[in-house]
């Protein structure tokens, strides 16, 4: 799984879709600025993964990222990338004529302002090509140990079923 992430995180390199910036640059920034934040590791890796769906489908990567990490990070942060498409939306989708205020459908949400800090502090303001971006080398280690640990669980669970 790891070496997977890692390879999907490469291919974003190659795509740009209409930004200064390549995804795999886009993601790398988001994912700095979440650490340089102190947040926790698995809210640095959704920073991180949080548009790698979008080398399988632009239009529903969010959807797509959520459901790969689903199993491997808590429900609010899985929650953050499923729905971090309606949080952008304040930022630009009155442009293409659709309500910018889609966030607020989820304001009650325990997550709410930990998904508002994630993309207004740090998806939405990681396109800067100047900004001192940390490699996707700094970020392997924590893809490792987050994606094998659970797994691990997984095994350790298949195995106890087979019993």
């Amino acid at each position: 799984m790891p070496a997977g992430i890692i390879e999907m995180l490469r291919k974003l390199g190659r795509m740009h879709a209409g930004f200064g910036v390549s995804q795999q640059h886009h993601a790398l920034q988001t994912a700095t600025l979440a650490r340089r934040a102190n947040a926790s590791d698995e809210l640095v890796l959704a920073a991180l993964c949080h548009d790698i769906g979008k080398a399988v489908s632009i239009p529903n990567h969010g959807e797509i990222s959520a459901a790969i990490l689903r199993k491997y990070v808590p429900p609010d942060i899985y929650q953050i990338v499923l729905t971090h498409q309606d949080f952008q939306g304040r930022h630009y989708y009155e442009y293409f004529g659709q309500p910018s205020n889609l966030r607020d459908r989820y304001s009650g949400e325990p997550w709410f302002a930990t998904a508002e800090r994630f993309t207004d502090e740090w998806d939405q303001t990681s396109f800067d090509p100047a900004y001192e971006t940390l490699p996707l080398s700094f970020f392997e280690p924590m893809i490792d140990r987050v994606f094998a640990r659970q797994v691990i669980s997984l095994d350790q669970g298949s195995r106890q079923a087979a019993s």
